[in-house]
């Protein structure tokens, strides 16, 4: 695990830790030292933490006038234990909601276990953002299961397109487009 990094194509465009409004401004990353771990595995040291001893981020875009981030996930989900949707939403969702951001792309394909609670944080989430969405993209098919069997797919839109998005091919203004489009599609 410790080679997996965090997506840094777009590290150009944009970099959290650069960002006045981000919650992991002025965060400095070691590129020798590995600091982070899940279990006994190590973890690359761009990665974020929040709180969670199986669950970190990477804020890999964030835009203020559109109002959407794009965030990339590696580790066990595990709200059972952890309660890592209450951590998520206090220690970094909340921030970025003041910020005006109310549209979330959450990309999954390192999260390699979810293990529910209860929804209501999750609620709290949908409902703070009002107009705005969250879309979970490239999560694995058991992980989806998962989220559907505890009734998070309410909050979260997971599935069809989501699921096999080439995310890695695109500017993220072009990913965040193409999710609104979908997710237009799902309406109609």
């Amino acid at each position: 695990m410790h080679e997996i990094e965090p997506y840094y194509q777009w590290r150009d465009d944009y970099t959290s830790s650069e960002d006045e409004r981000s919650p992991f401004y002025n965060i400095e990353y070691s590129e020798l030292y590995f600091d982070k771990q899940i279990y006994n595995f190590l973890l690359h040291p761009q990665w974020d933490e929040f709180g969670s001893n199986t669950l970190y981020l990477k804020v890999l875009f964030a835009d203020y006038d559109r109002g959407y981030a794009i965030i990339e996930f590696i580790g066990e989900w595990n709200d059972a234990i952890n309660n890592d949707i209450m951590l998520l939403k206090r220690d970094i969702l909340e921030l970025m909601i003041d910020e005006g951001i109310t549209k979330f792309i959450l990309i999954g394909e390192n999260v390699l276990n979810f293990h529910a609670s209860d929804d209501s944080y999750y609620e709290e989430w949908f409902q703070e953002i009002e107009e705005g969405w969250i879309v979970g993209i490239n999560f694995q098919e058991h992980v989806i299961s998962e989220f559907r069997d505890n009734n998070i797919d309410y909050f979260i839109n997971f599935g069809g397109a989501f699921d096999h998005l080439p995310w890695r091919t695109l500017k993220p203004v072009q990913i965040f487009k193409k999710v609104e489009e979908l997710l237009t599609k799902r309406l109609n």
